[in-house]
């Protein structure tokens, strides 16, 4: 009997697998840079190419369906090529960035992502939302955007629909934060230094929050922007304690499950200490930035090409209230702990 083709095969040879995966993740490539382009050319921080492939992806997958042979690509893209590229991630923020802050900034970026994910997670319970997706949502609002909300998916096993619906969700949240920011800062008279942190604290996207503390001058952007870092930094532990949290949460009477070890996670990590060191070539780091984004919208691209949008519609209303609910407790606790520091 002939090996399915919906997945290659660890006995193909090399050209055959790769012959099986071009398809799928060409296409997938190719949605990332379309996506990507759009967003030079527009200039519109809203436009994360990430939410632009997911967009993209999902329309292409209502027309054209979920062809055999794009299979294997796709779920090539979904997982392996965007693991790498959460690791790759890891250079981009470096141990000396975390110390700049100094210690009341690190405490508050610590209890942003410590209060606000179990907090979403406990009200998705209390208004009826699945759990996965409480998980996904509270973990895109507390961290980094759709690069937190997919790598956390890589340990919640959630369905496409609750990747693409957290996704929509936190980008229309993180769309409001970065227009109204700058308004509310103003109108709160906040000192360029506070107002960074505030938006480096509070808002879900990196480009979203750099955008927002831009608006607020020189120093709120590189303020925003290290604080922004210092979150992203705490995805790998959050992954971690996200796998175990799961593992516990499903153990029922067996008793058996065990929390799935996202070693991406420590590479991420371990990337982290090494671009710390000053070795890595700047090259290296420039390469980073460029290649990350590409790999994150391709795999974005791949949920959007799998998700099905009859039972995406079929989630309701109510993730929506508990994005925007979400988003109004890190806002109020990220308010609180600049006023403090």
């Amino acid at each position: 009997m002939a090996a399915p083709t919906s997945a290659p095969s660890a006995a193909q040879s090399f050209p055959d697998r790769l012959r099986s995966l071009a398809p799928g993740l060409g296409l997938c490539l190719v949605i990332a840079a379309i996506a990507i382009i759009i967003r030079n050319m527009t200039g519109i921080a809203a436009l994360n190419p990430v939410v632009v492939a997911l967009v993209l992806g999902v329309g292409l997958g209502a027309v054209i369906g979920r062809p055999a042979s794009l299979k294997p690509g796709i779920s090539y893209a979904v997982r392996p090529v965007l693991r790498a590229a959460i690791v790759l991630l890891g250079f981009q923020v470096t141990l000396g960035m975390l110390a700049s802050l100094g210690l009341g900034a690190l405490v508050l970026a610590f209890l942003v992502v410590g209060l606000t994910l179990p907090f979403t997670i406990w009200l998705g319970r209390v208004m009826g939302v699945d759990p996965k997706l409480s998980l996904l949502i509270g973990t895109g609002t507390a961290i980094c955007g759709a690069s937190a909300i997919v790598a956390a998916n890589q340990v919640a096993r959630g369905k496409d629909e609750d990747v693409t619906y957290a996704l929509a969700v936190i980008t229309l949240c993180g769309t409001v934060a970065l227009i109204t920011f700058p308004y509310l800062g103003d109108l709160m008279g906040m000192s360029a230094n506070t107002y960074g942190l505030w938006a480096g604290a509070a808002i879900h996207e990196v480009v979203q929050a750099v955008g927002a503390a831009a608006a607020g001058g020189p120093e709120a952007a590189q303020t925003g922007t290290v604080m922004k870092l210092a979150r992203v930094f705490l995805l790998a532990p959050a992954v971690v304690a996200l796998g175990w949290w799961v593992a516990k949460s499903h153990m029922g009477e067996a008793g058996h499950a065990k929390a799935p070890v996202p070693w991406f996670a420590f590479g991420f990590l371990a990337l982290v200490v090494i671009g710390s060191t000053g070795l890595v070539p700047k090259a290296v780091v420039e390469a980073s930035r460029f290649v990350v984004p590409i790999m994150l919208a391709a795999s974005v691209a791949a949920l959007g090409l799998q998700t099905d949008l009859r039972a995406l519609h079929a989630r309701g209303a109510a993730p929506l209230l508990l994005g925007v609910a979400s988003t109004l407790f890190i806002t109020l606790l990220a308010l609180l702990g600049v006023a403090v520091i």
